[in-house]
């Protein structure tokens, strides 16, 4: 019967219901509704250069999908997670490329 009700230690109130205030999961906006940076990146990475696809709105699973897209059409490694997509190596004008013919709007930031 244990539950984690963080902050709540108790109440006299007899018609107290807890309510959790988890965020709801995000939906995933279509393509063209996305407003996505395509840039490259040095910073907190040893020097090596990475192609960074960042202002994803969406699911988890989503930005996975689009990460996998975008490593596979490169041909190299990379991440996808907290709303961000790192491709390894300066593939700024491949991953444009792509994510503009699968509809999304995207547009290259940066120097």
């Amino acid at each position: 019967m244990k539950q984690n009700r963080t902050g709540v230690v108790y109440s006299t109130n007899p018609d107290f219901t807890y309510q959790n205030n988890e965020p709801a999961e995000a939906t995933t906006l279509p393509p063209q509704q996305q407003q996505l940076r395509v840039q490259l990146d040095k910073k907190q990475r040893g020097g090596k250069q990475v192609t960074l696809v960042t202002g994803f709105v969406g699911t988890e699973a989503d930005l996975q999908t689009l990460g996998k897209l975008l490593k596979t059409k490169c041909g190299v490694g990379g991440s996808a997670k907290d709303g961000e997509v790192v491709v390894q190596g300066d593939f700024r004008d491949k991953v444009l490329e792509v994510l503009l013919k699968e509809g999304y709007k995207a547009k290259k930031a940066g120097g």
